[in-house]
């Protein structure tokens, strides 16, 4: 390398993130993580194929409210804490060095496999799109790794970019649902309209746990409004703000929508729907109420949709692995940031060949990326967010009570602690049910943990144990990392 090419490398290794980002800016970016159309049309139909049926849509209000109560004491810490890593720097700053660097790997593993989860989605709806237009019957996997390079190539440039693909795509997606479900109240479904999605016997019957599942996934990404820290206008007012926004707008548009589509099919008619084929249950009900014009659209704006969700996810992941390397616990490359561009490129790269080479794995495999690839990691991202999540709650607790930066009981105790019962609860609910979603059931249907179920949950163990085994190396072996490891996430 030149002399002046070492001095350009060091330059781009030096800077850091920076943007102008506003409210609805970095909700259009963690609401496009959520991926409405994606959750409505692909996730709403498994949870209530496989999940608690009729009562489904009331999942989302349930989840919507713990992450309101969770979000309150996230919004408390990005005032004290002026630091871009979300989780890690949260709960590292209340729980120590070594939890932090748990907590950073653990949401690698969430963001990746909810990502690569999406991947498999979106090259079998492609597959079967192209196959249904008369094109050659290709694998998902080929059109899973196509999408992997154009995001790639987003994610490579500027993050406003990525923030006005992701709002262009967002406000059409939200438009064409609420617009079917304003159909669907006008028409008045099959069995009329009713609230049969919010009673209780409803609400409990089937599996519940698998449900709730894929509920509180449908929320995934909404805790990254921290991540953007840097590239945000007046972080200490924009990032709580997208925080609540994004929650709150969430749990009502998912609400509503997946009670429009069980009152399109009425509830007495909803299962069998799902269950001829959940991949195009949107699809059909939308040719029903708006005609073969809507369900055109629908169908590109669903892949649309899992295209921007992706791309989100990615930029997430970018921007973890950048605060990673940033303290010390990922190679220094990764912390540069692009001199023209102003993204952290090469974290961008390595994420890049990540997602490739796990799809590559995969197919190999010849699991199917519905079933297996999509609703296993998918499993698995929500298992780790929710357990993120409730660590997080402790670690707000914990901070506030310590320091009293901040002394208002509601935002650091009550609020984060009510949280942390939520998500406890649900994840007890949601691992017991697990073996439910990836099949290991006995003969009456009743959950078996199978070896599929413990391997797959054995990741959520795993990993964090290896972030604190990194801790404790780093801190024997490389001291002065570890100093650099205590000024990026205790203080």
């Amino acid at each position: 390398m030149t002399q002046l090419e070492s001095k350009g490398a060091a330059a781009a290794t030096s800077r850091t993130l920076r943007g102008s980002l506003g409210v609805t800016a970095i909700i259009f970016m963690v609401v496009a993580a959520a991926s409405p159309l994606t959750v409505v049309g692909g996730a709403g139909p498994l949870g209530i194929l496989i999940g608690n049926g009729v009562g489904y849509p009331t999942l989302y209000a349930i989840s919507a409210v713990i992450l309101l109560l969770f979000a309150v004491g996230l919004a408390a810490m990005t005032r004290h804490v002026p630091r871009p890593g979300a989780f890690f720097t949260y709960i590292g700053y209340g729980l120590g060095r070594p939890s932090g660097l748990a907590a950073a790997w653990t949401a690698m593993l969430t963001y990746t496999t909810i990502q690569v989860a999406v991947y498999g989605y979106i090259g079998y709806l492609l597959e079967i799109t192209v196959v249904s237009i008369g094109g050659p019957d290709l694998a998902w996997w080929l059109y899973a790794l196509a999408t992997v390079g154009l995001v790639g190539i987003l994610g490579y440039r500027h993050i406003d970019l990525s923030s006005k693909v992701l709002g262009v795509l967002l406000v059409a997606e939200v438009a064409i649902v609420l617009v079917l479900v304003a159909a669907v109240v006008v028409q008045g479904g099959p069995e009329g309209l009713s609230l049969a999605p919010f009673e209780p016997a409803n609400v409990l019957s089937g599996s519940p746990g698998v449900g709730l599942m894929f509920a509180i996934a449908a929320f995934i990404g909404f805790e990254a409004t921290a991540i953007f820290r840097d590239e945000a206008r007046d972080p200490d007012r924009t990032i709580p703000r997208a925080t609540y926004g994004a929650v709150i707008g969430i749990g009502i548009f998912y609400t509503l929508a997946t009670w429009g589509l069980v009152m399109a099919w009425g509830p007495s008619g909803i299962l069998a729907a799902a269950a001829e084929n959940p991949a195009t249950l949107m699809l059909r009900t939308v040719a029903i109420y708006l005609g073969v014009v809507g369900e055109v659209l629908v169908n590109v704006l669903l892949l649309t949709s899992m295209f921007a969700c992706v791309l989100s996810f990615h930029n997430v992941l970018t921007r973890y692995q950048h605060a990673m390397s940033s303290a010390g616990v990922l190679p220094d490359r990764l912390s540069g940031v692009h001199s023209r561009h102003l993204s952290p490129h090469a974290s961008s790269l390595v994420q890049t060949a990540t997602a490739g080479i796990l799809l590559a794995a995969f197919a190999i495999l010849g699991l199917d990326p519905l079933l297996q690839v999509f609703t296993w990691l998918s499993g698995v991202a929500t298992v780790a967010i929710v357990l993120l999540m409730a660590v997080t709650s402790i670690a707000v607790i914990v901070y506030f009570t310590r320091n009293r930066a901040d002394r208002r009981p509601w935002n650091t105790v009550i609020a984060p602690a009510l949280g942390f019962l939520g998500l406890a609860v649900s994840a007890v609910v949601i691992v017991a049910y697990f073996p439910v979603m990836v099949g290991d059931v006995d003969a009456e249907g009743a959950p078996t943990f199978g070896a599929v179920t413990w391997a797959l949950l054995a990741l959520v163990v795993v990993v964090p144990l290896f972030g604190y085994a990194q801790a404790t190396w780093i801190r024997r072996r490389r001291p002065a990392a570890y100093a650099k490891l205590t000024d990026a996430i205790a203080g």
